[in-house]
């Protein structure tokens, strides 16, 4: 990798802000093992973070092969600080420009992620997973898997988001069929689909601001 690409010198000269999630992990983590570089690890690593989510604990660390007791003790430590610190107060969703800063990390990925936002009743967002994770232009969603963490969650509302890796924000016949899916499913439960929103590294489009919903 050129000196001007890794990760420590793109923040010197960019900001943190410029970073993937993989590449604050990596520097996070440092160094990768014997086996796998850091870039490799620090990818293994973000998929066990977000398939968790603020639930990732240490034994679920330590079974990323790379990552021993003390790398996870201290990625344990860090999110715990962040989650103590450095979060802001919950965000408030009350119209669908407001979730777009929620979901930027996600625009540069090379395959489909697939989020939902479980929202409470004052519409302030208790938390954010990704579901599902697919090929380049289409990813699997059925709607047990859409709901039943904003079950758990007892969640009054959700709003759902995936990005397009084209960079075509436009929804497919298959996302106007989900989504109508969805917004079925959302009313037999007692939790409403308020958008579903497609997004790419510079536009994003909304059901809810284009009629559909």
């Amino acid at each position: 990798m050129p000196v001007s690409e890794r990760p420590r010198e793109r923040l010197a000269a960019r900001g943190v802000n410029a970073l993937s999630d993989v590449e604050l992990l990596a520097l996070m983590l440092g160094s990768g093992s014997s086996k796998k570089s850091v870039n490799r690890l620090a990818v293994d690593l973000l998929s066990v973070v977000e398939s968790s989510g603020d639930d990732v604990d240490f034994t679920e660390l330590i079974e990323v092969k790379g990552i021993g007791p003390a790398r996870a003790a201290m990625i344990s430590a860090s999110l715990e600080f962040a989650r103590r610190r450095l979060r802001p107060a919950r965000r408030r969703i009350d119209q669908p420009s407001d979730v777009i800063p929620l979901l930027t990390h996600w625009a540069d990925r090379p395959q489909e992620h697939f989020l939902v936002l479980s929202l409470n009743g004052a519409h302030e967002v208790i938390r954010i997973r990704v579901i599902s994770q697919g090929i380049l232009n289409r990813t699997v969603v059925h709607p047990r898997e859409v709901f039943i963490d904003p079950l758990r969650d007892r969640a009054a509302a959700i709003v759902c988001a995936h990005n397009h890796p084209s960079g075509n924000k436009e929804p497919s016949s298959e996302d106007k069929k989900l989504t109508k899916r969805l917004r079925q499913s959302g009313d037999l439960l007692g939790i409403p689909l308020l958008d579903h929103i497609i997004f790419t590294e510079g536009a994003y489009f909304s059901f809810l601001e284009s009629g559909i919903i």
